[in-house]
């Protein structure tokens, strides 16, 4: 068993959740973040799917909205702002905000020469890729030469169009500068959060699809855990909803139509989200010696790969794997832990997913007292990728910190696979953790290219929950 790795300050922004207080009321309301694609993101009529291959038909997604970055209070040129993606921007004030929330401000003392960020993305983001646009105008320049030249357009003329066309073309996107590169990339993200704070314990991006967030956590604690750093500031973003992604989601079938359920005997598919999430990691003897605010402990983290299966099919194998791994180093069995955030997506992959867990609880030494509950905060703030694995972290910290076993959202009729007899099962509403068991949740997360991780959580708070508060019964009963 390793060390515990102590959960010291945790920030978010997802739709309709600035913070994990907000993210967690919208939890315990079942509100789900869901409106129409907006015209400046992506015009559908552009889109329809029944146009053909080059199409989509999903129309709604979880966004964020009246966001706006700080430039003032970070410092940041309109150059600079201007020349990177917003993902880049995003990552640094949520991963601020958690370092305040943790106690540390830019000239407190915090170990800066063994400080690591590591930060979930893929792709960097939609911003970036639209930006590249201008950077094709030679190939759009000769296939409408070549066109005008075909319909009989003589050389002059040609010219003139093609010079007005450019700076029409041109006029959206910025001018590269000496910004534009490392703007443009996703491993400056981590690098931008250290620049800023001054941190140089290492900071890099790591790619795991879907994965990525929790990965980057799995990553920080066996840093942690090994003695190579002394404070981490981990978790992911993503901010891509832009046709490259759901157009591709859509050919594969990945996209909910109409509304989304999870563990759902009856999977439609995932609504797409975005946001970011962080959360700021200690040992467990430095977390308490400093008395340090404790959200909960990370006692087990385990990785895999699904080896020869699909790189995009999850296999329960691979991710049965990751989960014995995590309970191994744990020192615990899966069999005590009473709420399960799963990958849950509502598509048939979440048929694999319950699979596993339910074969790493059958295989336990220990008999449960009870089913336990699983549940997906995707659901609520749709698939945000890159960053779901640290969304549905913070909303397990904050459970086990509150003492409340969350709902399962969206879930119409329960999967064949959580019958009378699983050891698994949903929940229509919250209720007060149970008294005689363990505060212990865990939370997977998985990606294209067959990775699988997840991550088993211990509360720190003492046992005192019998019944939910007031405020608590009209969230969970208010529309």
């Amino acid at each position: 068993m390793t060390q515990g790795i102590t959960i010291v300050g945790m920030a978010c922004r997802f739709a309709d959740a600035s913070s994990p207080a907000e993210l967690w009321q919208t939890v315990l309301a079942q509100r789900r973040a869901f409106r129409r694609l907006p015209t400046e993101r992506m015009r559908l009529a552009d889109y329809d799917d029944r146009a053909g291959a080059d199409g989509t038909y999903v129309r709604e997604a979880a966004v964020l909205q009246n966001y706006e970055f700080d430039r003032v209070r970070f410092r940041v040129s309109g150059e600079a702002y201007r020349s990177a993606d917003l993902t880049h921007w995003l990552a640094l004030e949520v991963a601020a905000n958690a370092l305040a929330d943790a106690g540390f401000t830019e000239d407190s003392a915090m170990p800066r020469d063994r400080t690591r960020v590591i930060v979930g993305n893929t792709l960097t983001g939609e911003f970036a890729r639209a930006q590249l646009m201008r950077l094709r105008w030679p190939f759009v320049r000769g296939v409408v030469d070549e066109q005008l030249a075909g319909d009989g357009w003589d050389q002059a003329a040609r010219l003139a169009f093609l010079q007005s066309l450019e700076r029409r073309y041109k006029s959206p996107f910025p001018m590269p500068d000496s910004e534009s590169l490392a703007g443009g990339m996703s491993n400056t993200i981590a690098g931008r959060i250290c620049n800023h704070f001054n941190l140089r314990g290492g900071g890099f991006c790591v790619d795991g699809a879907c994965a990525s967030s929790l990965l980057a956590v799995a990553q920080a604690c066996s840093a942690l855990d090994s003695g190579d750093a002394d404070l981490a500031i981990v978790g992911g973003v993503d901010l891509s909803l832009d046709p490259f992604e759901l157009v591709g989601f859509a050919r594969v079938g990945a996209l909910a139509h109409g509304d989304m359920r999870v563990f759902d005997a009856s999977p439609t598919g995932f609504l797409p989200g975005e946001g970011c999430g962080f959360v700021v990691l200690q040992r467990e003897e430095d977390a308490a010696r400093e008395r340090r605010r404790r959200y909960a402990t990370i006692r087990g983290w385990g990785v895999s790969s699904d080896g020869g299966g699909g790189l995009t099919r999850p296999e329960s194998s691979g991710q049965l794997l990751a989960i014995q791994r995590a309970y191994e180093r744990a020192g615990f069995d899966a069999s005590s832990v009473e709420y399960f955030e799963g990958h849950g997506m509502g598509t048939a992959a979440d048929a694999a997913e319950l699979s596993a867990l339910i074969a790493a609880l059958e295989a336990s030494q220990r008999t449960p007292r009870r089913p336990a509950v699983i549940g997906s905060i995707k659901a609520c703030i749709g698939h945000t990728k890159a960053a779901a694995g640290a969304a549905g972290l913070i909303k397990d910290a904050m459970a086990v910190r509150e003492q409340v076993i969350p709902p399962t959202t969206a879930c119409v009729t329960a999967h064949p696979l959580l019958g009378a007899n699983a050891p698994l099962r949903t929940s229509d509403v919250a209720a007060p953790w149970p008294a005689d068991g363990m505060l212990r949740a865990a939370v997977s997360a998985m990606g294209f290219g067959g990775i699988n991780t997840h991550v088993a959580i211990e509360g720190d708070e003492p046992r005192q929950r019998r019944a939910l508060t007031a405020v608590e019964r009209r969230a969970t009963t208010s529309p």
